[in-house]
């Protein structure tokens, strides 16, 4: 059944993208109770979320100003746990560093689209609420079909 636990949105340092998309989806409705954290792919000590996410995260109702990066771990993955990557980059890296990763794909690959969500490091402020809107559609999307995943699988 494909009613995950958990979500873990992973970029490479979790200072920007993930927590950013961790923070548009514990916004929303969801289908039912998970469990929804970020990931770093190199985490060399605790930090904050980046300012620039925060300030447009406040500015869309959100936060992450309790944000601390956090690097992704064995214990993350398991039968259970949804991962999804920024980029396919990092969905590569994560098969090539973890044993078995049952259930990861890019957040446009999962729906079925194609595209990353392009890194942040160094863009000026508007360029962060850009990408606020395009996670914010995607995790819209995203919403409806774990729920339409889940319709079907209890129908069979």
């Amino acid at each position: 059944m494909k009613q995950y636990e958990r979500i873990i949105f992973v970029d490479a340092d979790d200072t920007s993208r993930a927590p950013m998309a961790k923070a548009i989806l514990q916004k929303k409705t969801l289908p039912w109770p998970m469990e929804i954290i970020s990931r770093g792919l190199v985490v060399l000590f605790p930090q904050p979320v980046n300012q620039k996410v925060e300030a447009v995260l406040v500015r869309n109702g959100c936060t992450a100003k309790d944000h601390v990066t956090v690097p992704l771990s064995d214990e993350d993955i398991n039968e259970k746990t949804l991962i999804l990557t920024m980029e396919e980059s990092q969905r590569i890296r994560i098969l090539e560093q973890y044993q078995q990763v049952p259930h990861l794909a890019t957040i446009a690959g999962y729906l079925r689209i194609n595209g990353d969500i392009p890194a942040l490091y160094g863009e000026p402020l508007p360029e962060y609420g850009k990408c606020y809107e395009v996670l914010d559609a995607l995790i819209t999307m995203l919403i409806k079909q774990l729920a339409e995943e889940a319709k079907e699988e209890n129908e069979k």
